[in-house]
């Protein structure tokens, strides 16, 4: 099956080339400016109207409830939110329910997604207590690298014993893992718990606002300094995961080249589009682990991604029902779903250029996913068609995901996904919805050197 897309903005090596591109069976066989030639056959040939041809999205940070959560989601229908906004890839958090800290849980997963996930996909095994056997026989090509909360989040699986970590840090080093840590310190969110509880005064309710003020700035340094302070030791590749704050960019973080860094960092849609301002506005909807900071960190957030100091984007697409998000901020579930409209709003303050690079290419060579990431011969057909359109309003009626709701509604995007292609085959039609049955995603492949 050949599929030829012309009249495309197509991005290539980091610009974009007026010219077409074409997929032969899963993988892209070739490319080039300008019209294509009038002798190429192609069982398909399709315009795209001059929009903008990127690589598919690969999102290294997500959480699709299944096993054990999938009255919230789960990954038939959170991959089929993904591809909608052109993310062909995912890697899925360990905190399900088993959580994922086992050869079974692990297969389980593999297992759900070969049958029933539209985008190719990938799973962290977590740390536990007691679980280090597990992570020590893991096969290194099966797996984008090991999850660690230090500090806890949805999931309970907060590590804190000193002992425990120096050997989680050891192991990844000697696996050559990356080693994805969620860092906030559950002692100093404890001490800011009781200050919040005192200000509300007896029986009273938490605000929602409270959330950026228990969950701190210095609650976040303290933790990610302490897992600097051991990748350093052991040699380790350590990413912090969803870092939210100026003071961690300054006291962490460099614009290395990322071939050059052993500590790299990621940052979600959610912290770069909102701040600690939005909770009047948009309240529980915004009550995510770590918290939005303030508009002066996210504007040092946005200017870390330019620069470089920042390497990744990761949506931590994290649905619950609007249920669930009810009460303060000691009682509303913490996370918020993003992964069908990341790309959109995204684009409304950064280039798609490098959106492509922090979401595509620097997630494929960070986590060595293999054959992905770029447009490039040879590469899989992963690839998403977005175009530039009239403003248009974000609803909750839109979301595909089940939780049924979105931080976004009510916001105005200039940019939309038009059709996305999986492995070389169409996943989602704008048009049409999500097309890919039969299903044609992959098991990710990896290769850590």
């Amino acid at each position: 099956m050949k599929t030829l897309i012309h009249d495309a903005r197509v991005l290539a090596d980091g610009k974009f080339i007026n010219g077409w591109l074409l997929i032969e069976d899963e993988r892209i066989s070739a490319f080039g400016e300008g019209a294509p030639d009038g002798n190429l056959q192609a069982d398909e040939k399709l315009s795209a109207g001059g929009a903008m041809l990127l690589p598919g999205l690969i999102d290294t940070h997500v959480h699709f409830r299944e096993p054990g959560l999938t009255h919230k989601a789960t990954i038939a229908s959170e991959s089929a939110a993904a591809v909608a906004g052109g993310v062909t890839s995912f890697c899925d958090m360990p905190n399900t329910n088993p959580p994922t800290c086992s050869a079974e849980a692990l297969a389980q997963k593999m297992d759900i997604a070969s049958r029933t996930s539209h985008a190719n996909y990938g799973f962290f095994p977590g740390v536990s207590a007691s679980n280090l056997d597990f992570l020590a026989g893991l096969d290194p090509s099966a797996v984008p690298g090991i999850k660690l909360f230090i500090g806890s989040s949805t999931g309970n699986m907060a590590v804190s014993r000193k002992e425990t970590l120096e050997e989680v840090f050891e192991l990844a080093a000697r696996k050559g893992l990356p080693l994805m840590v969620h860092a906030e310190d559950d002692a100093i969110i404890a001490g800011n718990v009781s200050l919040a509880r005192a200000r509300a005064g007896e029986d009273a309710e938490v605000e929602i606002a409270e959330h950026s003020r228990i969950r701190s700035v210095e609650a976040c340094v303290a933790a990610s300094s302490l897992a600097a302070e051991l990748a350093q030791k052991h040699g380790t590749r350590l990413h912090i995961a969803h870092i939210t704050s100026e003071a961690e960019i300054e006291t962490l973080l460099d614009d290395a080249p990322l071939e050059n860094k052993k500590i790299t960092a990621e940052v979600t849609p959610l912290h770069l589009t909102f701040s600690s301002d939005d909770y009047p506005s948009a309240g529980a909807r915004i009550k995510i682990n770590p918290a939005v900071k303030s508009s002066a960190d996210r504007a040092a957030l946005h200017a870390a991604l330019r620069s470089g100091k920042i390497d990744t984007i990761g949506t931590d697409h994290a649905p619950h029902l609007l249920s669930e998000k009810q009460g303060g901020a000691l009682k509303a579930a913490s996370g918020a779903p993003m992964i069908q409209f990341a790309l959109p709003v995204l684009l409304e303050s950064l280039p798609a250029e490098l959106v492509a690079e922090k979401m595509a290419k620097a997630p494929a060579r960070l986590f060595g996913v293999l054959d992905r990431g770029e447009i490039k011969v040879g590469n899989y057909a992963d690839l998403v068609l977005v175009e530039s359109c009239d403003p248009y309003v974000v609803s909750d009626s839109d979301v595909l995901s089940p939780c049924s709701w979105t931080p976004l509604a009510g916001r105005s995007l200039r940019h939309r996904v038009v059709r996305t292609w999986v492995n070389g085959s169409l996943a989602y039609d704008r048009l049409t919805g999500v097309v890919s049955t039969p299903l044609r995603s992959k098991a990710l492949e990896f290769s850590h050197s």
